[in-house]
């Protein structure tokens, strides 16, 4: 199978569960023609599954070894994945545009509850049922709206390439109140969503990691057809955090995909992005 890429994945550096050349021998016994490692970048405290700054030098220098080691077996590119916290912890800022990386992915993982508390949101949907009422009031709503509020506001400061997991909270927010992505003020922020990524320009990645499990891409994919409409690149990721699972689900997005009337996903080739034809 061609396409046969995957740009988001976490290594030892971050809540990986492998180094990272275990990642990239792993890709290139599986045939990938490219593969990027992206690890949680620092916030400004410490978490258990982001890097620290004082490891920064030690991920860019690893990346350069791995790369001269193997080139011209794979093409490799360094990038992070960086959350947008709030106005001083985000892609945009000037830290993270001054490291030497290929390429940014923008995500939101939290959120500030209403006593002011950082709650980790990307849980399970037990997790997050506990969560909601515990932190937010059982406010589902609320919620909802101040995570889009969030990646509204990182789409308008920039400084990434990618939309991570772009609507992730999707699947939790739908078993926590069943019927809710039907209803119309939810799905009008989604396209208004979309729509100003798309106007923006950004890469949006569709996300395989949670297919296997729990039958969802994300973003869902009752939008890839509006992706298409509004001309938006789209590229399949895995989220990989095992070296094993690089590939899950990535045969399943791209026949979604195509079925969507997407021809090309986003590929990194000869040191920039590239759209390439889509082969199952």
């Amino acid at each position: 199978m061609s396409n046969l890429t995957n740009y988001h994945s976490h290594c030892l550096y971050c809540d990986g569960r492998a180094n990272m050349e275990d990642f990239i021998r792993f890709a290139i016994s599986e045939g990938f023609s490219s593969y990027g490692i992206s690890s949680h970048a620092p916030l400004p405290f410490s978490t258990a599954w982001t890097m620290e700054w004082d490891r920064m030098d030690d991920y860019l220098a690893e990346f350069s070894r791995l790369k001269k080691k193997y080139a011209g077996q794979i093409e490799l590119a360094i990038g992070l994945e960086i959350d947008y916290l709030n106005e001083d912890s985000h892609p945009g800022l000037l830290r993270f545009q001054n490291l030497p990386l290929d390429y940014r992915i923008g995500s939101v993982h939290m959120l500030y509850s209403l006593e002011g508390k950082v709650v980790d949101i990307d849980t399970s949907a037990d997790t997050y049922r506990q969560l909601i009422d515990t932190h937010f009031g059982g406010d589902i709503e609320h919620v909802v709206r101040l995570y889009y509020k969030n990646l509204f506001r990182m789409v308008e400061l920039g400084g990434l390439d990618v939309v991570g997991h772009a609507d992730k909270m999707h699947y939790n927010a739908s078993c926590y109140r069943p019927g809710l992505l039907d209803e119309a003020w939810y799905d009008a922020i989604v396209r208004s969503y979309f729509t100003e990524i798309a106007r923006h320009g950004y890469i949006v990645e569709i996300n395989t990691k949670s297919y296997r499990d729990l039958g969802t891409f994300y973003p869902n994919e009752r939008y890839f057809s509006f992706l298409k409409d509004l001309g938006i690149r789209v590229q399949v990721n895995s989220d990989a955090h095992y070296p094993e699972r690089i590939n899950n689900s990535r045969h399943e997005a791209l026949a979604a995909l195509k079925k969507a009337g997407f021809k090309t996903v986003v590929e990194w080739h000869e040191g920039e992005w590239e759209d390439m034809l889509i082969i199952l």
